[in-house]
């Protein structure tokens, strides 16, 4: 792959040729210059990496155009989001997909994130081709080369995606170390200043929201940690819950996701590797959520424990919505009481991992999230 080779392909995909704020191409040269480095990737893989590259930048040629024929879009604003930033494994995308039902909640669906032009319009939603088409997709190419995924993680169609769907249209995003080995470029996004790349965010959601489909925006990623003071710069009026799992859990089970699904595009295992590269990525986004809590208000944030969501959703739900001094209207409670009634945990099969598999340590992890652990020990129990 090579930078110039890709956004040729994405323009002569698209007929368009301005991919809008250039500081893209920093994290675009750096992932492909990992991949070329690091990766080792198999036929399927190499395919796999050049298509989704070539998605994200058609993506970027055709919202940057859709702001050019409809300017009035600047006029948007993206107000009083919920982000959910806890660890990757600890709840965000069981609660993602709970809040989503809430009829007061405006969430990110994969099928319009990955492609947001044009913006969808509520009374065609339901019938929206994107839509459709994704639903038709549940089951489609991931799952038939790597059925044991969906056990690991699933967004049923029409239930919303990680904000990393965008990011990753910046490049800046760390969903893709998690299809691909690429140490160079996880460290280096984990540096990267996140400016730029929400500023990508804001775009899209702006865009999104601007076809009629409105609502208090719910979003999620583990990612956001690494970020919450680019956030807050770009959405001040922002709010995060935190969700909270035994980070020891939260590091295997993280292992165990990233080592089967970069199995799908690579025949080279190393969990030992994977395994020490995503406690430093776990164990830094712990220190930024206990860094940022003081810095940027402790009224900002609120609090999520793992345990009471999968015990007692309903009651963890209520207790975030008081939180964040919002009510939940009996519409969203019998919503939510009829998706934990159908979306049973394991319904996919039971994801078994364990700290062996990747020569993890209880006591060293213990001692490098320490600080998480006590600052958080009560929502750990």
């Amino acid at each position: 792959m090579d930078i110039e080779t890709l956004c040729d392909a994405a323009t002569s995909a698209s007929g368009l040729d301005d991919f809008g704020d250039p500081t893209f191409r920093d994290g675009l040269e750096v992932f492909i210059a990992s991949v070329e480095a690091e990766a080792e990737l198999s036929p399927i893989g190499a395919a796999a990496a050049e298509a989704s590259t070539v998605r994200a930048l058609r993506t970027r040629l055709e919202v940057t155009e859709w702001y050019r024929t409809h300017p009035e879009i600047a006029e948007e604003s993206v107000v009083a989001p919920w982000f959910i930033v806890g660890m990757s494994r600890s709840g965000t995308t069981a609660l993602s997909h709970l809040l989503s039902v809430d009829p007061a909640n405006r969430s990110l669906a994969g099928w319009e994130a990955a492609v947001p032009v044009p913006p969808p319009a509520p009374d065609t939603l339901a019938d929206d081709p994107r839509a459709v088409a994704a639903a038709a997709q549940e089951f489609g190419p991931l799952d038939q080369l790597n059925p044991r995924f969906k056990s690991i993680h699933h967004d049923p169609p029409g239930m919303p995606v990680e904000c990393l769907v965008v990011m990753a249209q910046h490049f800046v995003a760390l969903s893709l170390p998690t299809m691909f080995w690429i140490p160079t470029y996880t460290r280096w996004v984990m540096a990267h200043d996140h400016g730029p790349v929400y500023a990508w965010h804001e775009t899209v959601l702006s865009l999104l929201q601007s076809g009629g489909v409105r609502g208090r925006w719910q979003l999620k990623s583990p990612h956001h940690p690494l970020a919450l003071d680019a956030i807050v710069e770009r959405y001040p009026d922002a709010r995060f819950i935190v969700t909270h799992r035994d980070p020891a859990t939260c590091v295997a089970s993280t292992a165990s996701l990233v080592r089967t699904l970069s199995s799908t595009f690579s025949d080279v295992d190393r969990p030992h590797e994977v395994a020490e590269l995503w406690t430093d990525v776990l164990g830094t986004l712990a220190d930024r959520l206990v860094e940022a809590r003081e810095r940027l208000g402790a009224e900002r944030f609120v609090d999520v424990s793992y345990r009471a969501l999968v015990e007692d959703p309903l009651g963890a739900v209520e207790g975030l919505y008081a939180g964040l001094d919002t009510d939940l209207s009996g519409a969203a409670r019998a919503a939510m009481a009829a998706h934990v009634a159908e979306h049973v945990q394991h319904r996919h099969g039971r994801h078994d991992y364990g700290l062996e598999d990747f020569g993890l340590e209880r006591g060293a992890l213990d001692e490098r999230f320490a600080s998480y652990r006590e600052r958080f020990a009560p929502h750990l129990r």
